[in-house]
């Protein structure tokens, strides 16, 4: 015998189904308290993924804002620009002041490092120390993916601008 005051829960199967309340017992039972009888989308609610936030869980003590953001830099694949970005902004670094004080770097495309140089004879010069200027890059920005280095000397006069220029073929009609 059960003390008083103690509550004891009948199975359901001991339940006699005549009685009217029993049966909506027994039928809410099955459609909200047993696990089985949920819907899927109840059942993948309920399984927590590891990894979830909860607070005061694992995982959830403060980062580095470095680490973060080089997480961050990682895995949406922005490494490279930013790499690309140091690379141009660090270039007096690389050459020296000298150097620098003649050419700039114009742009990376598709790993190809366009610098501008102020006469042929820097750019001749600097196609000389081609290969220890790419090796620095290299090794200093290896996420810039810099395969090689192009040195162009500042562009040809134009005959289509200035003051003087006309419309049509200019002063071409005029040789020979």
């Amino acid at each position: 015998m059960t003390e008083p005051g103690t509550d004891d829960l009948v199975p359901a199967d001991e339940l006699e189904p005549e009685s009217e309340a029993v049966a909506v017992y027994l039928r809410l039972r099955r459609l909200f308290g047993e696990p089985g009888a949920r819907s899927a989308d109840a059942r993948k609610r309920a399984i927590r993924l590891p990894g979830d936030s909860t607070a005061f869980g694992a995982g959830r003590d403060p980062e580095d804002l470095g680490a973060v953001l080089e997480g961050m830099t990682q895995s949406l694949g922005w490494s490279s620009p930013l790499a690309r970005g140091e690379l141009l902004v660090s270039w007096p670094e690389l050459v020296g002041p000298e150097v620098a004080a003649h050419c700039e770097p114009a742009g990376i495309d598709e790993g190809v490092l366009t610098v501008q140089c102020d006469s042929t004879a820097w750019a001749t010069q600097l196609r000389i120390m081609r290969a220890d200027i790419l090796t620095t890059i290299v090794r200093r920005f290896p996420e810039a993916q810099v395969q090689s280095i192009r040195f162009i000397g500042p562009g040809a006069p134009s005959w289509k601008r200035g003051p003087r220029s006309v419309p049509g073929r200019g002063p071409r009609d005029t040789y020979g």
